[in-house]
C-alpha cells in the first residue's frame, strides 16, 4: 500500500486514483483518475475550476507550486505547468514569475459564462439521452416547457 493511493474496484479491475490534499489548510482535494481517458492536465483543470466555483478556492489564495503538487500527485511538473497555464489562459489563475500561482480576481462575467458552459453541457447529455431514448425533438420541448413552468 502506497500512502495517498486509493484502490477501487470497477468492473472486475482496479481503477487507481491518486488522492491529495494540496494546500496546508486542506482547501483542495485533487483527484487523479489514471484510468480516464481525460488528460491528467485537463482533470486538475476541471477540479480546480469547480473549486473556484463553488468559492473553495478564492481569489487570491495561492495555489501549491508546481514541484509540490507534481510530487502530491506524482505525476511530472510540466503536466502540473500546463494545467497552470491553461487555467491562466481562461482567466481563473494569475502567475507571477518566482511567486507563484494565485487565483484570480473573480470576473463576474467570467463566472456567469462558466455557468452557463456547465448549463449547456448538461442540455446537450439530456438532449442526447434524449434522442436515444426514442424521444422526439417536439416531445422534448414540451417536457422542457412543462419542467420550466414548474419552477
Amino acid at each position: 500500500k502506497i500512502p495517498g493511493v486509493f484502490y477501487f474496484r470497477v468492473d472486475n479491475r482496479y481503477m487507481l486514483l491518486y488522492t491529495v490534499c494540496s494546500s496546508e489548510e486542506e482547501h483542495m482535494q485533487i483527484i487523479i483518475n489514471n484510468s480516464s481517458m481525460q488528460p491528467i492536465y485537463e482533470q486538475i483543470v476541471e477540479q480546480v475550476r469547480r473549486f473556484i466555483m463553488e468559492g473553495i478556492l478564492v481569489e487570491e489564495m495561492p495555489l501549491p507550486s508546481v514541484r509540490v503538487l507534481s510530487k502530491e500527485l506524482k505525476i511530472s511538473a510540466l503536466t502540473v505547468k500546463k494545467a497552470y497555464d491553461t487555467l491562466e489562459e481562461q482567466g481563473f489563475v494569475i502567475t507571477v514569475h518566482g511567486k507563484g500561482s494565485y487565483i484570480a480576481r473573480t470576473n463576474p462575467e467570467l463566472k456567469k459564462e462558466e455557468r452557463r458552459r456547465e448549463v449547456e453541457e448538461l442540455f446537450e447529455t439530456a438532449i442526447r439521452r434524449g434522442r436515444n431514448s426514442g424521444i422526439s425533438s417536439t416531445e422534448m420541448c414540451e417536457l422542457f416547457q412543462m419542467i420550466m413552468e414548474e419552477e
